[in-house]
């Protein structure tokens, strides 16, 4: 008989690095999943975002410090996933659009796999106690 572990920051954490790692391997090799997080971000602006606002996502979503963020951009850039436009806009290339719906492609089969055969309602509670519990952590960042 197994038993169902209790809901805490280490189950948590758990489910979300064993689907990154899955995740991860949708990426070719040299990409990050944080320039991934990127690019679909630039991808859901509508191919091109505001430089600030990629890295306030990036710092805001994933917490990562503000030179690590700057760093992806650069590394997207340098990689020619990103290009740089006037106004300080950033916009996919060709070549990045095309892993973005790859990747994108990629974790929708993923995500049917491990979510797919899940109860709704057990997905919505689980949807509203993790947004919760980052409400949360997120006041507590903010509070110092």
């Amino acid at each position: 008989m197994t038993t169902t572990p209790t809901v805490n920051g280490q189950v948590i954490g758990m489910a979300h690095y064993a689907t990154r790692a899955v995740a991860e391997r949708l990426l070719p090799a040299g990409t990050t999943f944080y320039q991934a997080l990127a690019l679909n971000t630039a991808e859901a602006a509508g191919g091109a975002v505001e430089r600030r606002a990629l890295t306030e996502r990036l710092t805001g979503a994933v917490k990562l410090g503000a030179p690590a963020a700057e760093a992806t951009v650069a590394d997207l850039t340098s990689a020619g996933l990103l290009e740089e436009r006037p106004g300080d806009v950033l916009a996919l290339t060709a070549a990045g659009d095309a892993l973005v719906q790859s990747y994108k492609a990629g974790v929708a089969r993923i995500a049917a796999g491990l979510y797919g055969d899940l109860p709704a309602e057990d997905l919505a509670a689980a949807g509203r106690v993790l947004a919760e519990v980052t409400a949360r952590a997120d006041a507590m960042l903010a509070a110092g």
